[in-house]
């Protein structure tokens, strides 16, 4: 079995290194600023694979108030319903509980029991109820949780709760992910620095509707519950469901903000002069989570930027990103590097905008006027769209021409390395 692990490790490494994210690295664990209140403990419990961390326990103040939106997935996995129920008692959520390698979806009943059970667990270890736990699964779907492992690993994941764990807590989470993906900032507000600290992990399976993509953002501001519900509804709409890798929306997709309260700020509440403040910041940080996610998509060449613009309103314009950005044929020729730009003009088409004007439209490769007055513009040389798909990074814009409204998704292409990654997934 020791030889398997070096095998596997060596193997994982090799994927990493030829298949590397566009430009995106590894936080420097020394950047992951501690939020007061939050502490996180990890370890290596062999959920699915040896000598990796896949195990997450984070302790919270009992001052923290916890707001979370999950996938509209129907088929939603057990612990996106025990979470929902928790949130819902309305009793203070004092930690939570993260497994890799197994999503415990599609397991029935006997997939609630069992995220029950971590729950219980993990309640028993911290002396808090059963209902301040929230669990959290990433991993393969239709197979049962190894409850057993769970909860083995638990007493390990405690031992080790520090608030300087975050950097390792990123690593926890991953599943086909490359790199972790973390990021921290601080703000001032009312007189009081104010830290920020997030990780996520996604990387495949992403969509818009909370688009197998996990997501935890921390502050150790005191918030009112009310704003801090307020403050997760905007950040996610402009954030974790402006991206799309797949268009494949999962069945585990959690967002959780955590406002531990130990900055003694005066609370913040929907009406403070502070909280556009720390709204925005908030934010900032998930867009940078969530283009993170992107940027390290599975076996993602390009990161493109679809920017819609010219809409009667935001959700015509969301209609046409997310054509666009999910669109196979559109996703192949970005990885080509081929400006096969039909394929972009077919998306925006079938998008459902009944009456859109087609002669009002225009169509941008960053600065390349590419189509206008219904078809090719006169301009356009296939030389300039070729030099644009070769970089790294490029920005589809497109203009409707029928009113002011705007909207920005963000998107990787297809490559073969994606069919790769996803034909042995389960290996």
């Amino acid at each position: 079995m020791r030889e398997y692990g070096k095998i596997y490790r060596y193997l994982d490494c090799l994927r990493k290194f030829i298949n590397m994210p566009v430009n995106l690295t590894a936080p420097d664990p020394a950047s992951l600023l501690p939020v007061k209140g939050v502490e996180l403990g990890f370890a290596e419990a062999n959920i699915r694979k040896t000598n990796r961390k896949d195990l997450l326990v984070m302790r919270l103040a009992p001052e923290s108030r916890v707001a979370g939106v999950f996938t509209q997935n129907r088929f939603c996995a057990a612990p996106v319903l025990v979470c929902k129920d928790h949130l819902a008692a309305g009793k203070g959520i004092r930690a939570l509980v993260v497994n890799t390698g197994n999503a415990n979806a599609g397991t029935g009943e006997e997939g609630l029991m069992r995220a029950r059970r971590t729950c219980e667990a993990l309640a028993g270890l911290l002396n808090i109820a059963d209902h301040q736990v929230l669990p959290f699964s990433t991993g393969v779907i239709m197979e049962p949780l190894p409850i057993d492992r769970v909860v083995a690993g638990l007493p390990s994941c405690v031992d080790n709760l520090r608030e300087d764990n975050w950097a390792h807590a990123a690593e926890a989470i991953m599943t086909t992910d490359i790199v972790a993906k973390a990021a921290s900032r601080k703000i001032q507000l009312g007189g009081k620095t104010i830290t920020i600290t997030g990780i996520a992990k996604g990387s495949g399976m992403i969509h818009p509707n909370m688009a197998t993509m996990l997501g935890y953002v921390a502050t150790d501001a005191v918030v009112a519950q009310p704003a801090l519900e307020a403050m997760i509804r905007h950040a996610v709409n402009r954030s974790f469901n402006c991206i799309t890798v797949d268009g494949d929306t999962s069945t585990n997709d959690s967002l959780i903000f955590i406002a531990s309260g130990q900055a003694g700020n005066a609370e913040i509440t929907e009406q403070s002069a502070d909280y556009v403040a720390l709204r925005d910041a908030l934010t900032e940080i998930a867009a940078v989570l969530a283009q993170a996610i992107v940027r390290d998509g599975e076996g993602a060449t390009k990161f493109m930027t679809i920017e819609v613009e010219g809409g009667k309103d935001e959700a015509e314009c969301r209609k046409v990103g997310y054509a666009i950005a999910r669109s196979p044929l559109v996703k192949t020729a970005f990885f080509a590097s081929d400006p096969n730009l039909g394929r972009i003009l077919a998306a925006v088409g079938y998008a459902g905008i009944d009456d859109l004007d087609v002669s009002l439209m225009q169509l941008y490769l960053d600065d390349v006027l590419v189509a206008e007055n219904g078809g090719r513009a006169s301009s356009y040389q296939e030389a300039d769209g070729q030099r644009v798909m070769k970089q790294a990074e490029i920005t589809v814009r497109v203009h409707l021409g029928r009113g002011v409204a705007e909207a920005t998704v963000w998107t990787c292409d297809f490559s073969y390395d994606y069919v790769k990654i996803n034909a042995d997934y389960r290996s």
